[in-house]
This record gives structure tokens, C-alpha cells and sequence, in this order.
């Protein structure tokens, strides 16, 4: 055995960040993990992700073969044996920072204590469609109480920083705020638009046709019947170009009832539900307006990237949606769960479509210079480090 010298000194792994999640699936939370973690530099972070239920086929977008994932199985409702998995799992894995996000996980930040985890980080990333401003006493009362648990916060929108500032009563130095950030060239503009809308299904969208788009969850905090409402209110208007198409990809509990409403308006021919796809870069690109109608929001990742697509993009004045759009320059804000609003402002982007891709050019460049995955590399990275070295 050759003895070790002064110049020879041990190598120590990256420090390990246990991330503490509910599901491992397609959403704007779990996508804005699997960006931070491709992203981060691998000399100074390893990481594992522990879903407390399980995870799916989504989890091949880890770009990282040195990262763990750890099922924890949760049951439906509550489920106390599953905190001493999580104890057990810690107790094996030893991370150095324990992360956990929104409501569901916050839990785990005593069960990450209790196994002797001493830097922890939670992120308020959205909201939950019972309680959709945090003003709920129950989540706002189990906030307060695991409040000295944590030793730094994240916040994605502002909204949720006065939030915890002044419902939770979280002091400043231990808030940050950190606005996910999208890839400029994963999610760009489409060089022809006519060859990119290759992505729709043959014949659905003939050239010069206008296609209205939403990527989302179809389930209730989302409110795609809104979406849905205003655009059979469009029909029969003839826009420039002709009878509108609505593309609205995701999956999700309300997907075969839209199905059945479109069926029943006699309009599922101008219309395509295709359900969770992978090619979302390419399907955005053959867009030409993308909406949000949530009820709720923190960051959303799917605004991020229509706006680095250059799509005009008509959201929701709600959460963290006016961190992003500065409405009339960027894209347009609307009242939630109000489908006459939401009509009035696809008729304005669809009666100019000049105007309307004018919104959709400041929008990138606003993503080019604000919203860049290095920008939110280097906010987590602040963070964690701060914890290390404290």
C-alpha cells in the first residue's frame, strides 16, 4: 500500500441535499427540481430526491446518473408510518441539507430534525386549490408552528414572501426569494412557423389558422373549464384567419370531462386533448397564444417557457403570474375564474396579430435577460452554501 502524503490529502464527496417532495410527476414545481439539479454544478452538490408517495416516468429527465430516488409509498390520507421511513432514510442517506417543498412536505422538516439533519431549507413554490392565498387556518397554523424548524426559506413569487413575512412571521434573514428560471435554448422561437406547427396533428391547424394553447395539470386549481368557456365563446366570431384551435396539454382528473364538453358543444374537432406529452418545446412553438387561466400560482414554469418561445402570453392576476408578465408589455394579466375576461383578451391577441407577437418578442427578451437558469443555479447555490458555512 503506497501511505498517504501531505499532497494526497482524502477526497470528500459534494456535500448531499436530500430533496423532500410529494411526486415525482409532471408539474411546474417538479420540473423546476429536475432543472436545478441538471443544472447545478456536480462538484458541489450531490443530491437524492425522497417522494413521499412515488415517482414516474418523469424522473428520466434527470439528466444526473449520480442522483438517488427513494419511494416512500405514502397512503392515501394521513399516513404516520411513513415519517419513520423518512426518519430511517435519513438516518441511511446522512444528507448535509434536507429540502423540502410546498404544504405536503412540511412535515418532514421535525422528521429531518429528529433524525439529525441540523440545515434545513423549505420552498413555497404554489398554492393548493383548498386553500388558494394561504389565508386557511389549518396550513396557516401548521406553518407557524414548524416555523423555528426551518432554517432558511425560499420563496419563488412575491406574493408568497409577504406571505410568510407577515402571516407566518418569518424574519428576514432567514427568506429568500428565488424566481425559477427557464432554458433560453431548450425554449426558443420557431424559425418557420408553418413547419412548426409539424407538432399538431396532420390537417388540425391549416397555415394561417390561429391555435390558442394551455400546458397545464387538468385539475381544479388550474380551472382549464374557464379556459374552455371562452373559447367556445369564440367560435363563430370569425377572427382573422378563421375559426380558432385550442391544443390543452396535460393529464389530470378533469381531462375526460373536457373531452365530453367539447363533444357536446360540437366543437371536439377543433380541439386537441392529447394528454401529458414529452414534446412540450416543439408543441409550443406551433402556438401562437398560450393561457393560463389558474386560480393559483407560484412560479410557473410552463409561462417561463412560452415567454423564451416568444408566445404572447394571457395569464391570471394571481400568485407570482405578475412577477412575470408585465401586463400590455410582455403578455396580458386577467381576473381568475372570469371566462368573459379571458375572451375579451384572446379576442384583442387574435383581431392583432401583430400586436400580439410584438408581446411575444419583449417577452423573450425579457427571459433572456431576468429569468436564466444560471440566475436560480446560483440563488439555490447561495443558499445552501450560507447553510454550510453557518
Amino acid at each position: 500500500m503506497v501511505p498517504m502524503t501531505e499532497a494526497d490529502p482524502p477526497t470528500q464527496p459534494p456535500p448531499l441535499v436530500a430533496h423532500v417532495i410529494h411526486r415525482l410527476d409532471v408539474g411546474g414545481m417538479e420540473n423546476g427540481l429536475v432543472n436545478l439539479i441538471n443544472h447545478m454544478p456536480p462538484q458541489r452538490y450531490r443530491h437524492a430526491i425522497l417522494c413521499m408517495t412515488g415517482y414516474t416516468g418523469f424522473a428520466r429527465r434527470l439528466q444526473r446518473e449520480d442522483v438517488s430516488l427513494h419511494a416512500l409509498d405514502k397512503r392515501e390520507g394521513k399516513d404516520p408510518a411513513v415519517h419513520l421511513r423518512l426518519w430511517r432514510l435519513l438516518r441511511r442517506l446522512r444528507p448535509a441539507i434536507v429540502h423540502t417543498r410546498n404544504l405536503a412536505t412540511l412535515e418532514a422538516q421535525a422528521t429531518a430534525a429528529l433524525a439529525g439533519v441540523r440545515r434545513r431549507v423549505h420552498g413555497e413554490h404554489g398554492w393548493n386549490v383548498g386553500d388558494l392565498d394561504g389565508s386557511g387556518e389549518g396550513p396557516r397554523r401548521m406553518r407557524r408552528l414548524l416555523r423555528p424548524l426551518v432554517g432558511q426559506y425560499i420563496a419563488l413569487s412575491r406574493h408568497q414572501m409577504d406571505y410568510l413575512t407577515g402571516a407566518i412571521g418569518v424574519p428576514a434573514d432567514r427568506l429568500n426569494h428565488i424566481c425559477n428560471g427557464v432554458d433560453t435554448g431548450r425554449f426558443h422561437p420557431p424559425q418557420d412557423r408553418v413547419a412548426a406547427r409539424a407538432a399538431l396533428p396532420p390537417g388540425f391547424a391549416p397555415p394561417g389558422t390561429p391555435v390558442l394553447g394551455a400546458v397545464m395539470r387538468l385539475q381544479a386549481v388550474k380551472a382549464p373549464e374557464v379556459l374552455l368557456q371562452a373559447f367556445l365563446g369564440l367560435l363563430g366570431q370569425a377572427p382573422p384567419g378563421g375559426e380558432p384551435r385550442l391544443v390543452m396539454v396535460g393529464d389530470g382528473p378533469l381531462l375526460r370531462d373536457l373531452r365530453a364538453r367539447l363533444e357536446a358543444a360540437g366543437a371536439a374537432h377543433l380541439a386537441w386533448l392529447p394528454g401529458a406529452r414529452d414534446d412540450i418545446p416543439e408543441i409550443l412553438r406551433a402556438l401562437d397564444v398560450l393561457v393560463l387561466p389558474s386560480l393559483a400560482e407560484g412560479i410557473c414554469n410552463t409561462i417561463l417557457e412560452a415567454m423564451a418561445t416568444g408566445l404572447p402570453v394571457i395569464a391570471t392576476r394571481v400568485g407570482g403570474n405578475p412577477d412575470l408578465i408585465r401586463d400590455g408589455q410582455t403578455g396580458l394579466l386577467v381576473p381568475p375564474g372570469d371566462a368573459e375576461a379571458l375572451m375579451v383578451a384572446l379576442e384583442r391577441c387574435l383581431g392583432d396579430p401583430a400586436a400580439a407577437r410584438a408581446l411575444g418578442a419583449a417577452a423573450r427578451a425579457h427571459t433572456e435577460q431576468a429569468l436564466s437558469l444560471e440566475a436560480m443555479v446560483q440563488g439555490y447555490l447561495a443558499v445552501y452554501d450560507r447553510l454550510m458555512a453557518g
